[in-house]
């Protein structure tokens, strides 16, 4: 809420007027101050915005951060280096275990593109530690040699990315690591929902499915081996069409009992919704339904009642989605 991140805000701002007395903190009340709200285009609440070097000009965005501890984090990170240098396998070991997630760059050498991009992505991912090294014996030691960006969950590597120049960008990274936030499947429910949409990633796909049914374990278990391809691209999201407080779920994608187990692709931006052509829930037809959407061949699915079988009897026609192009244009 508002209220509980206006007050991590101020807790933060205690903590960095200690330990960084040259940074300011202001708060503003945007339904009195109405010549700031238009001209920092504010159009959420709360925002929080900063501001380098005395500019009014292109201030940065601080978004998602919800915790204090980030928030400060967040800061340092704009002001200062925003990855910790690592020289020995005992002070990665130390990064590595000193959170439940955390981000190890491995490099050959630290100038290159592939370091300012990790670097620049350490910054937008203050919920957990990033390290980085060009040590020979620390890449050694944990068998690297490539650029390589590794997470690490409860102390263990559980993701190798190899970092080309040019290849990767900073978005694409970010969503990658902030998708380790969230396991592989997650079902959806009041607690979890806050979850999903605070990872970046645009694109869900959604498994409707009631989780008590005898196909169900077959059917997770493909869903959950499809998922491991599009980490970071797509996120998988489990609907329990048991639970009866998901009915406004099944309603926004028009999900009846007789659809289920069904499959569905949102985009969140466009508001876009797509139908997996195929009926079986297999690994290979949600990875084809998975690419054929990023490679934008998969249709549009327009939720359409059937027509009904009098739609033409009386004078005005009864429309619905299947059968209002044909008659209407």
């Amino acid at each position: 809420s508002s209220q509980n991140l206006s007050e991590e805000f101020a807790k933060a701002a205690r903590q960095l007027k200690k330990e960084a007395p040259r940074i300011q903190f202001g708060k503003i009340d945007v339904t009195h101050q109405l010549d700031l709200r238009k001209e920092f285009n504010i159009r959420e609440f709360p925002t929080v915005k900063f501001f380098v070097d005395g500019s009014r000009k292109d201030p940065i965005d601080c978004k998602g951060v919800r915790q204090a501890s980030a928030f400060i984090t967040w800061v340092k990170r704009r002001t200062g280096p925003s990855t910790a240098l690592i020289n020995s396998t005992d002070q990665a070991e130390a990064i590595i275990h000193a959170d439940d997630l955390a981000v190890i760059g491995f490099f050959k050498e630290l100038h290159n593109d592939s370091v300012d991009i990790f670097c620049e992505t350490a910054k937008d991912v203050p919920e957990m530690p990033f390290g980085m090294t060009a040590s020979k014996d620390v890449c050694a030691s944990y068998g690297i040699q490539k650029n390589t960006l590794v997470v690490f969950k409860k102390g263990k590597p559980v993701h190798n990315e190899v970092l080309e120049d040019g290849r990767q960008n900073k978005l694409d990274l970010m969503r990658l690591i902030k998708s380790f936030t969230l396991d592989l499947v997650t079902e959806y429910n009041l607690e979890t929902s806050v979850k999903i949409f605070d990872v970046p990633v645009e694109n869900h796909i959604l498994l409707f499915t009631p989780t008590n049914s005898e196909t169900f374990n077959a059917i997770y278990e493909n869903y959950k081996s499809a998922a491991a391809e599009f980490r970071g691209k797509i996120m998988f999201v489990l609907v329990n069409t048991n639970e009866t407080r998901n009915g406004r779920v099944f309603e926004y994608f028009r999900i009846r009992e007789v659809d289920v187990p069904a499959v569905r692709i949102l985009n969140l931006t466009s508001d876009a919704k797509y139908k997996m052509p195929a009926d079986e829930v297999t690994v290979e037809n949600l990875k084809e339904f998975c690419h054929s959407y990023l490679n934008g061949k998969a249709k549009l699915h327009l939720s359409s009642e059937e027509i009904p079988e009098d739609w033409d009897k009386t004078p005005v026609k009864v429309l619905v989605g299947k059968n209002f192009n044909r008659i209407v244009f």
